[in-house]
């Protein structure tokens, strides 16, 4: 391998709306179903994450929260299809930089973001008070209004975009 592949960057020129599987965030945060039982839980931003989804279908108490609620279901879906082929073509040219244990290839890693957009936007149309439309960073929520609060990626996948004033902002 040269270092010219190496090198190359994941890098989206625009914000994405895909997200994680329920799975994922288990996995991701080290968390059990046990542990999450009666508390209040908030994704935010959840993109097209499908863990509000399938955390109410398992007797999770979660809301969602994202910018990208303000548009409906099925242009999210739409999006998100368009998104993913979009992440998945950048995948490709920087598919060195990972180690492709959890996923073990490109099609693997597209499979599950399409399956988190498919529960996540499902579920957007039959539960659509779980998914809250917000205008990052100040969120609508009073103090201590949930027990815990997750967040898949955003911050890291986009700091390059985001100011200080941006995360410093409450």
């Amino acid at each position: 391998m040269s270092n010219v592949e190496q090198s190359i960057k994941f890098g989206l020129e625009r914000i994405v709306f895909i997200g994680r599987t329920f799975e994922e965030y288990f996995d991701m945060f080290s968390l059990s179903e046990e542990e999450l039982k009666g508390k209040k839980i908030l994704d935010c931003p959840a993109g097209a994450c499908s863990y509000t989804a399938v955390g109410n279908k398992s007797d999770l108490d979660v809301t969602a929260c994202d910018i990208a609620y303000y548009h409906s279901g099925e242009d999210l879906k739409n999006k998100g299809l368009q998104d993913i082929e979009h992440a998945m073509e950048h995948m490709e040219k920087a598919h060195n930089n990972y180690k492709w244990d959890y996923f073990k290839d490109i099609e693997g890693l597209r499979n599950n973001r399409l399956s988190a957009l498919q529960d996540c936007t499902n579920h957007m149309i039959e539960s659509r008070e779980r998914y809250i439309p917000v205008p990052l960073p100040i969120l609508p929520f009073k103090d201590e209004q949930f027990d815990i609060l997750l967040s898949a990626h955003f911050l890291f996948m986009y700091a390059d975009r985001l100011d200080y004033q941006f995360t410093s902002n409450r």
